[in-house]
């Protein structure tokens, strides 16, 4: 197995159906922004250079939405974490909500989301950046 195809195995472990209901959901984080989370109770980056105070959400995926967000806006990001978080401990609003050109609504969490209900995290790595 190449480095660059060890997140395709790591994804494709993620469990995510409990009886039709989505029981994790994910996000991927830089370890410092989730370091900083850590320390402060409360994981606040919406997504990547955005914060939840700008965005007015966090994003979030659900596993089989992971592999299309990380080849989008993160190939060849370093220092990343997938956080696993657990829906029933979530403590702000999710929302399944549509976003234009994809087929199924992607979870957003409308607040500060607690630490509490991230149950593990992985180390992350997207695809490697396109080469010049």
């Amino acid at each position: 197995m190449t480095e660059t195809s060890s997140w395709y195995v790591t994804l494709a472990t993620l469990c995510w159906l409990d009886w039709g209901r989505v029981a994790f959901i994910y996000h991927i984080a830089t370890a410092a922004d989730w370091e900083r989370a850590v320390r402060d109770g409360q994981y606040t980056t919406s997504t990547r250079g955005l914060t939840l105070a700008e965005q007015g959400f966090i994003h979030a995926s659900t596993a089989s939405q992971v592999a299309l967000v990380a080849g989008t806006f993160y190939r060849g990001v370093p220092d990343l974490v997938l956080l696993v978080i657990d829906t029933e401990r979530v403590g702000p609003e999710i929302r399944y909500e549509h976003v234009p050109g994809q087929a199924s609504p992607y979870p957003h969490i409308y607040g500060p989301l607690n630490v509490t209900a991230v149950v593990e995290t992985r180390p992350f790595t997207p695809p490697p950046a396109p080469s010049s």
